[in-house]
């Protein structure tokens, strides 16, 4: 078996923490490890490192890769053209680079949620890896406990449990995600699950589903690796659900019996989190006095509240959002009219990452721009130079090397150097601990456009 893991995603509906630049599956909002780490962790229990493929996007591929540092085969998307395209992608690698036959069963999951325990869930795995193998498309159903209404549900046939094997249901139908009336219809008449995302099929089973529902996407099945990569960004934009799943004959679903969350709105965080006596979720420096039922979600400030019930309050470097309890699916509105205002705080954190490590916007003003910059040990920027600023760095942690045109020198803690507009420079860190500066820009331009690299270790040239 070959696991498929999407990666590629760009959610926000737990914004202001999840952003396109830095989205849900790297945040660690369920222990010590990103939602992608441990999905990755989940996998290994059932499958070899070898057997795991991540298909992800250029913006996040460093993201990946810090995070994965055991797992080679991770598949790069030339654009976003939605999951069917997706995983014909993971599909035809899986066949012309890892050998996979007609008969390899294919599992595809999302990088962002909670499923527990993991053992049980292996076994709904091998348990899913055998039915497909009987040239059935298995979707993992959730049996729903509350008239949800963020997700989409799967109604099974009447009655027609299958008879050789007694945990699987033929599809009748696919539903939309419905309004709170429906969802609550579908909770009592039974016989509707959530729809996980999760699928499992042979490679033999999803070509031909391919080709009689999705022929254009099938048409690029029959080329090469490298030439599908060239021609990704005509294929039709679609989901697997829209494409296949929804006109297939052959889906059955697989009812899991265990906890799974997709944390796909900050209630559904709430409801992962231990909860205090009151019943509140608190992370970060809070303090909380006749308020119960809420989240309050701190970064770096104290939070004090008083008199609150059924809230949410989640704080970020650079925006606070206070909302009801049950009203938090309205985010992506508040992400949208962030995006019509060509608002940074709609995409970009305070904090950015990248491949050498991060920097971090402590304050901007009119032709000034101070940042902390910390470069991982043995990285290093790329030999670059800017037309519109000067830079002033000061080493606040570790060594720096630093190359100013033919000029290389080494700058200590309480040391600094200047660079001047337009000057040939870079910054390294050959050290075994953290390089820390403080940089100061000043010029009539400060934005990350203003970089012309002529060397990069990342080919980002």
């Amino acid at each position: 078996m070959k696991a498929l893991i999407l990666a590629g995603g760009s959610g926000t509906r737990l914004w202001p923490l999840s952003r396109k630049n830095y989205p849900k599956q790297f945040l660690k909002l369920n222990g010590d490890e990103s939602l992608l780490r441990q999905t990755v962790g989940r996998l290994l229990k059932g499958v070899s490192k070898d057997d795991i493929v991540v298909i992800t996007n250029g913006e996040y591929r460093f993201y990946v890769k810090s995070e994965l540092k055991e797992i080679d085969h991770i598949l790069l998307e030339p654009a976003s053209r939605n999951t069917a395209p997706a995983i014909a992608l993971g599909v035809k690698y899986c066949q012309e680079r890892l050998g996979s036959d007609q008969d390899e069963v294919i599992f595809v999951c999302p990088s962002d949620h909670v499923i527990r325990p993991v053992d049980r869930f292996i076994e709904y795995l091998k348990r899913a890896e055998g039915i497909a193998k009987n040239g059935h498309l298995v979707t993992f159903g959730i049996r729903p406990d509350r008239p949800e209404t963020g997700y989409g549900y799967i109604k099974v046939g009447e009655g027609s449990r299958v008879k050789d094997e007694s945990d699987y249901f033929p599809t009748e139908r696919f539903v939309e995600k419905p309004n709170a009336d429906t969802a609550k219809r579908y909770l009592e008449e039974g016989g509707y699950y959530w729809n996980s995302g999760m699928f499992a099929f042979t490679i033999s089973t999803i070509m031909d589903e391919y080709r009689r529902h999705a022929p254009e996407i099938h048409e690029f099945l029959g080329r090469s690796y490298d030439e599908m990569i060239d021609r990704f960004g005509v294929m039709p934009e679609i989901s697997i659900d829209y494409a296949i799943m929804e006109r297939s004959d052959r889906g059955v679903v697989l009812p899991l019996d265990l906890y799974w969350n997709d944390i796909g709105s900050w209630d559904s965080l709430y409801d992962i989190l231990e909860r205090d006596d009151d019943g509140n979720g608190k992370i970060g420096d809070v303090l909380t006095l006749d308020t119960k039922n809420s989240l309050i979600f701190g970064n770096k400030r104290l939070i004090s509240t008083i008199g609150l019930e059924d809230c949410l309050v989640v704080e970020t470097d650079d925006a606070v959002l206070v909302a009801r309890r049950g009203e938090t699916g309205k985010v992506k509105e508040i992400v949208g009219r962030l995006k019509e205002a060509n608002r940074k705080e709609a995409t970009e954190h305070v904090t950015s990452y990248r491949p050498w490590g991060s920097y971090t916007i402590l304050e901007e003003g009119l032709r000034y721009k101070i940042k902390r910059v910390v470069v991982n040990a043995g990285e290093k920027l790329s030999l670059q130079k800017h037309s519109h600023r000067s830079e002033h760095w000061v080493v606040v942690r570790g060594t720096a090397k630093v190359t100013i045109e033919a000029r290389e020198i080494f700058v200590h803690e309480n040391e600094s150097v200047y660079v001047p507009k337009s000057t040939l420079h870079r910054l390294e860190n050959s050290g075994k601990i953290p390089l820390e500066i403080i940089e100061v820009q000043n010029g009539e331009y400060l934005e990350e456009d203003d970089i012309e690299r002529f060397s990069d270790v990342y080919a980002r040239t």
